[in-house]
């Protein structure tokens, strides 16, 4: 059972188009993003829904997809958006953890990942940190990597300057491949929360998001499924 989101990115306008701020474009894909009321809290922003809410837009976007029915949900759901910068962003999860008694298993961490191409999400529970320094201050607060990944693809670039890479914006081209993927990992995020996560993993362990995919809409979007 997931019961805190947290979305790693950078804080302040500069950084707000950069690749590695690709787990807050998935927050705000969110149906309900509109509907948290953000506060600063926790070295971030911090934010809480009523489960039943949750449920209400599972419901809405998995009328077609085969789905766990919700059991033993919390009776909220915490989301964190650390605003510490990503080399600091465990210290805001952490606190966030701290106060609201949550395991490091009840975890679900969103961001960007290099080790798989733009246009993939990847759902996965535990494993290496691939040089992400969000992960990697979260292994550092937690003093364990065995929290929950979904993992929006940015692929490596054809040159050693991977911070560069990270920091630099998507491009046109490259945005109009991510808003699908992201309207998709909002669905996959939704799922996570109102079933079993591990019954997703085989799925989703590493999906590529194809515009002959199935298409769902979810408030004049298109999510590909």
């Amino acid at each position: 059972m997931i019961r805190l989101i947290a979305f790693l990115g950078n804080p302040g306008p500069g950084y707000a188009r950069n690749r590695h701020n690709a787990g807050w474009h998935l927050a705000q894909a969110l149906p309900f993003y509109a509907s948290l009321g953000w506060q600063k809290k926790y070295k971030g922003r911090y934010a809480a829904l009523d489960s039943g809410r949750i449920v209400s837009a599972a419901v809405h976007i998995t009328e077609n997809i085969q789905t766990d029915e919700p059991d033993d949900l919390p009776e909220k759901f915490h989301f964190i958006m650390p605003e510490t910068y990503m080399n600091l962003s465990g210290e805001s999860v952490c606190a966030a953890a701290s106060f609201f008694k949550i395991k490091l298993e009840e975890i679900l961490v969103v961001h960007d990942e290099l080790e798989i191409p733009l246009g993939t999400l990847s759902l996965k529970y535990s494993g290496g940190l691939g040089g992400h320094n969000g992960l990697r201050s979260m292994k550092a607060c937690f003093g364990s990597a065995d929290f929950w990944r979904l993992r929006i693809g940015i692929g490596r670039p054809n040159h050693d300057d991977i911070s560069g890479w990270v920091l630099s914006d998507f491009t046109a081209a490259e945005t109009e491949t991510l808003n699908p993927v992201l309207d998709a990992g909002a669905v996959l995020l939704i799922r996570t929360l109102t079933g079993k996560p591990e019954k997703l993993l085989g799925e989703w362990a590493k999906k590529k998001i194809v515009k002959e995919a199935p298409i769902y809409s979810i408030e004049n979007k298109s999510v590909l499924l």
